[in-house]
């Protein structure tokens, strides 16, 4: 009797391993097992790592469908140079998550799964999508345009304020909110009031080193001046436009008169607001949760005093460079029914807690998010909303995007730093970057 009790125990234990499908999840956003590797509820994360961590963590006990999820944990930087080396060695993720920018290289390479019937027979709503979640994640395909990806979140380009020094500067209206200027002479005015007054520079933004900030402003000054940088096929980019011209212009006349903390990598950007040593950080959505609570310590040099915005609008039109994070599945770490069945229902999981992850700081895909009363409530979300429309990035149909990103970045860097002439700069932009472009495109 005990023998065939223990069989039967056996067998029922077998028969539930054999019941579970186990999918591997790849991502960055930082590792905190320590603090929540057991914490099954995602509305106890905070912070990126804490909120994607326990987001997999109460899907994994609360599905009744016997899926687990396996995350592998990678670095942001070597991110993809990791993902690629797992594709080269057939180990590939069946869920992974990428930057919208990134998305386009690897559906021209057949590597993702179209989406949109697998959303469909889910009960996911692409009609929800926001516009630059659309944008972001809609590639053209055999059947037409199609969703790649789940988009995740929007995280745009903003200007994280110190108050308290803008009031110093006198530059607060009368409802004590920061006065943004409306055109680049407005600006360098304010600038100018501000340096006078504080005996500060205005601006702390990553000059140097890691000079993505620089091509997310110069982008942003574009779009605002409906320019297009890149030919409609992608293969190409125009810098002798006058929109480029201007955009290069004020950002060099900006570091010239010592508007710009001079010298700063992304760390001593970063510092240097913190410590209250510039008006105004211009970095991404993913800083405010950071910025949030510093301003609620006592004795912070901006206690009290923090206020954020879309990147102001100098020229024509509302726009702001826009990137997204979305999920992506990828065929060969899905290749059978049942593990791709249980990719799109985490897919599903993820889609309907993603408010959640709008605490974080980066904007809503889903416009029913982006319209509630939650989101809106949550600290300095409302003045934001509007990036889930005005957002911009660069054209999907563009390759290697981050490559791209940084060549355009390194020179205006020496456009500002070591104030090489305009014209040398829009001539070694044209040039590194279309022959970048056509590398690629073999």
């Amino acid at each position: 009797m005990l023998t065939l009790t223990m069989l039967a125990a056996c067998g029922a234990k077998t028969e539930t391993q054999e019941a579970k499908t186990e999918i591997t999840l790849m991502r960055f956003f930082g590792s905190c097992d320590a603090k929540y590797g057991a914490v099954n509820d995602a509305a106890l994360g905070l912070g990126e790592c804490g909120i994607i961590t326990t987001l997999v963590n109460q899907f994994n006990a609360t599905n009744t469908d016997g899926i687990h999820v396996r995350t592998q944990v990678a670095e942001w930087g070597p991110y993809y140079d990791q993902l690629t080396a797992r594709l080269v060695a057939k180990d590939v993720p069946t869920v992974a998550v990428m930057h919208e920018s990134a998305l386009g290289d690897y559906v021209r390479r057949g590597l993702l799964l179209p989406l949109d019937a697998e959303f469909k027979a889910a009960g996911i709503d692409t009609a929800d999508f926001t516009d630059h979640a659309r944008r972001g994640v809609g590639f053209d395909g055999p059947a037409g345009s199609d969703s790649y990806a789940l988009p995740f979140d929007t995280w745009a380009w903003l200007w994280h304020i110190n108050t308290r020094l803008m009031g110093q500067a006198q530059l607060l209206g009368a409802d004590g909110q920061p006065m943004l200027p409306r055109s680049p002479e407005e600006l360098l005015a304010h600038a100018r009031q501000f340096r006078a007054k504080t005996g500060k520079p205005y601006f702390a933004w990553a000059v140097v080193n890691e000079t993505a900030a620089n091509n997310r402003t110069f982008l942003t000054l574009l779009a605002q001046q409906n320019a297009r940088l890149f030919a409609t096929n992608g293969k190409s980019v125009d810098m002798h436009q006058p929109a480029v011209t201007k955009a290069l212009s004020l950002m060099q006349q900006l570091y010239a008169e010592g508007h710009i903390k001079p010298n700063l990598d992304y760390a001593g950007a970063n510092q240097a607001f913190l410590n209250g040593e510039a008006g105004v950080s211009v970095v991404g959505t993913w800083t405010i949760d950071q910025y949030l609570r510093e301003s609620r310590n006592a004795g912070s040099p901006f206690e009290g005093g923090y206020a954020v915005r879309p990147f102001a609008q100098l020229f024509e039109r509302k726009a702001v460079f826009a990137d997204g994070h979305a999920w992506a599945m990828f065929k060969a770490g899905s290749a059978d029914e049942k593990t791709r069945a249980a990719g799109v229902k985490l897919l599903k999981f993820i889609w309907e807690h993603s408010a959640e992850w709008s605490r974080t700081g980066h904007l809503p895909v889903r416009r029913s998010v982006a319209g509630s009363e939650a989101f809106r409530a949550l600290p300095l979300r409302a003045e934001l909303a509007e990036i889930t429309e005005t957002g911009v990035g660069m054209p999907g149909n563009v390759p290697t995007q981050r490559a791209i990103e940084l060549l355009i970045g390194e020179d205006i860097a020496n456009l500002m730093v070591s104030g090489k002439p305009i014209a040398e700069v829009q001539a070694s932009i044209e040039k590194r970057v279309n022959k970048a472009l056509q590398k690629a495109r073999r």
